[in-house]
């Protein structure tokens, strides 16, 4: 997991950084300490937007990264899947997060 846009933000461990659709339109997501879920919509190929999130707000020392995503989730817009890598892109060329498939469940 990564951002890359004006600068890059790179994760001290990617596991904490994980989005999960469902498909009934949910989606969870980890983003260091805190936990979410909320809903999703596309309307239309490579589309999507996500709605308000209920996250936590444990206390952490400031993160960039961390930061960064709580901050810029609604304002992602387009999706891409490119050799098994989920990139998440923000509105006018911002910058996308890219997350690399899970490994296998315990």
């Amino acid at each position: 997991m990564k951002f890359q846009g004006s600068e890059t933000l790179t994760p001290d461990d990617p596991a904490k950084y994980t989005v999960t659709f469902d498909a009934g339109h949910g989606v969870s997501v980890r983003i260091d300490c805190n936990r979410g879920r909320g809903g999703w919509t596309s309307e239309g190929r490579n589309k999507i937007r996500f709605g308000v999130i209920a996250i936590t707000r444990a206390l952490r020392p400031a993160a960039p990264l961390s930061d960064r995503l709580a901050k810029d989730w609604d304002s992602i817009r387009l999706y891409q899947l490119k050799d098994g890598h989920l990139f998440l892109e923000l509105m006018a060329g911002g910058g996308a997060y890219e997350f690399e498939p899970a490994g296998p469940r315990r």
